[in-house]
């Protein structure tokens, strides 16, 4: 049953539709005045294989965005399974959003998560405002991935992790 026509949809009722897609989680991390900032965002897909891109978006009330923005390398590390203390701790206001985290460090400051199932080493492409985010394409200069490394998933607003079929 449609709840809602076009124009007229109530935030809620728009956030149950957006879950209904399952979504990876990634870790969008770099070393800015020699601290680790980052955030999570599941909001993360391919967009391009020449020139290698991705995109995140980020929400224009970010405070973490505008401090990651003037970083030479960013690092999206995807979340594996049992992550999920790490992306909570990652999405959180306040407090150390490290804590107890494993992390490596690029020579040009990119972040990654250490146990994920793959880190990729990006560059920001470009930046588009769209509505009330900002769609990140972000160009992939390294990478590298873990198969046995199997990914954390968002759905129905719920961690939740892959099973074999």
């Amino acid at each position: 049953m449609i709840h809602a026509e076009m124009g007229k949809l109530d935030v809620q009722v728009l956030r149950e539709a957006y879950g209904a897609f399952p979504s990876g989680v990634t870790a969008l991390c770099a070393m800015i005045d020699g601290s680790p900032i980052g955030m999570a965002a599941s909001s993360f897909t391919s967009v391009s294989m020449d020139p290698p891109l991705v995109s995140i978006c980020v929400a224009n009330t970010s405070s973490t965005w505008p401090l990651l923005r003037p970083a030479t390398r960013l690092g999206v590390s995807v979340l594996a399974a049992g992550h999920e203390p790490a992306a909570r701790l990652l999405s959180a206001k306040t407090g150390d959003r490290f804590a107890g985290l494993g992390l490596e460090v690029t020579d040009e400051g990119a972040v990654l998560i250490e146990g994920s199932a793959a880190w990729l080493d990006c560059t920001l492409f470009d930046e588009v405002p769209a509505g009330d985010h900002s769609m990140l394409l972000l160009r992939i200069e390294a990478l590298r991935t873990f198969p046995d490394q199997h990914p954390l998933v968002f759905h129905g607003s719920k961690f939740r992790q892959l099973a074999a079929v």
